[in-house]
């Protein structure tokens, strides 16, 4: 850590003339499991990772937001303190997402002039990778806001803040991130419950190691449709499994909240969506007809900016995913709870449950991601799934602790040696992680 610190202070004043007075870390998430069921209003289970978003800052009185990254691919990029800060959603750059931090700060506290900053942003979350890049940048930015402009919040409504200013640049998340962000703790996983948003420790096992491996496909969630599509597709099943139970459709937004309602069981819940949903995709005639709205209504209530041109929606398979994926976040923590004599078999088993159910009915895998996973596999780790939104990015491994070096060669030699460009970013693509604490502030001395 001293050696990035120092390298990026070098930076910072070769680029800005002065020192900078503080850092903030903020680190990237690996969700053990629980994949695209935050926005459904369901728990997951995620850890902070070693890699993380730094950022190196003065305060002044320029009347600016002076932003530079130590990766020569981001531009430079200033902004008036006193400016409507505004954020492209139709082009995600780099430093968009840091104003979604500031701009989610700057209206918590309704700050009219914000204090004058240089910032210098370096990172060892390798970019789209389904680690968490973009979230850590907005919570870095977020907790910078605080720092230069000398505000306090717990760490509990920072989170939430940065969960909800990420829809400035057009991602509807459900929270995880950032949550996992702010309140991770050194050594333990967490369960993270919304509403109220809590986060609860997760002992994992002993006798094992959990490994990321990058497939080197990159996937920018707001760049892309895939992401707010699958958004879209859960709360269409939202209404019509409402509706199919008598329910006041419009009331609900989210899966689990049809649950709380019916007061039902999850199982009970994957029953429903089999018994009222049908397998065919919806065409957008046939929900407008069951839901009793108005193409116009459809359009405007229902979908967003970039899900417009959608025509079909495949409903059941997406509830289907939800439920039972919320069921085996469950199962997890008991057996790490519980701490059964076979617990990494059967964590290891629930983690293949759930890439099978992100491949074939949430369809957010990629054939590059279900390669890497059935290489892990047979490379000696007991369960393995793609982590993060998928469409490419990373998978992560649990691996028997005395088997971790095979499985490492094994990697190494079917997925990323046999190809030129995987074995040149193979360094920062597959490593083994250990939960660390959560965002940071450190003061220079």
């Amino acid at each position: 850590d001293f050696i990035l610190y120092s390298a990026l202070k070098d930076t910072f004043e070769r680029k800005f003339g002065v020192s900078p007075i503080f850092y903030v870390r903020a680190p990237g998430r690996v969700n053990l499991i629980g994949e695209h069921i935050d926005y459904c209003g369901y728990s997951v289970l995620p850890m902070a990772i070693e890699q993380s978003i730094l950022a190196a800052v003065s305060v002044n009185s320029s009347g600016q937001i002076r932003l530079a990254n130590t990766d020569a691919q981001y531009q430079d990029y200033m902004v008036s303190c006193s400016a409507d800060i505004f954020i492209d959603r139709n082009n995600p750059k780099w430093h968009y997402y840091f104003l979604c931090g500031v701009k989610g700060v700057q209206e918590a506290f309704g700050i009219t002039e914000l204090a004058g900053m240089s910032c210098v942003v370096d990172g060892t979350i390798p970019p789209s990778s389904g680690l968490s890049s973009s979230s850590a940048l907005v919570c870095c930015a977020g907790l910078v806001t605080l720092e230069a402009n000398q505000k306090y919040m717990t760490k509990v409504a920072i989170a939430e803040i940065c969960a909800k200013c990420e829809l400035y640049i057009g991602t509807e998340g459900g929270g995880m991130d950032q949550s996992i962000c702010f309140l991770a703790e050194a050594g333990t996983a967490k369960l993270i419950e919304f509403q109220p948003l809590r986060a609860l420790d997760v002992k994992l096992p002993n006798g094992a190691v959990f490994v990321i491996s990058n497939c080197c496909l990159e996937m920018n969630k707001a760049a892309s449709s895939y992401f707010n599509i699958r958004v879209v597709e859960c709360r269409i099943a939202t209404k019509m499994l409402a509706k199919a139970r008598g329910l006041d459709f419009s009331r609900f937004l989210k899966l689990a909240q049809v649950q709380t309602e019916l007061k039902a069981s999850l199982k009970e819940m994957l029953l429903l969506v089999e018994e009222m949903l049908h397998v065919e995709p919806y065409s957008r005639e046939e929900i407008c007809k069951v839901l009793g709205i108005t193409m116009e209504q459809f359009s405007a209530d229902l979908l967003s900016d970039n899900t417009q041109h959608l025509t079909q929606f495949k409903l059941h398979q997406r509830a289907k995913h939800v439920y039972g994926e919320a069921a085996r976040v469950l199962h997890f923590k008991s057996v790490c709870d519980s701490e059964p004599a076979d617990s990494i078999q059967l964590l290891g088993e629930l983690m293949n449950q759930s890439h099978i159910s992100c491949r074939d009915l949430y369809e957010c895998s990629c054939p590059q991601l279900d390669q890497l996973v059935e290489i892990c596999l047979k490379s000696g780790a007991v369960g393995s799934r793609l982590t993060g939104a998928g469409w490419g990015g990373c998978a992560v491994s649990m691996v028997p602790r005395e088997r971790v070096e095979y499985f490492l060669q094994a990697v190494r030699d079917a997925y990323y040696l046999c190809d030129p460009l995987r074995a040149a970013m193979e360094k920062q693509s597959l490593f083994v992680s250990k939960p660390v604490g959560g965002a940071a502030v450190l003061l220079e001395h």
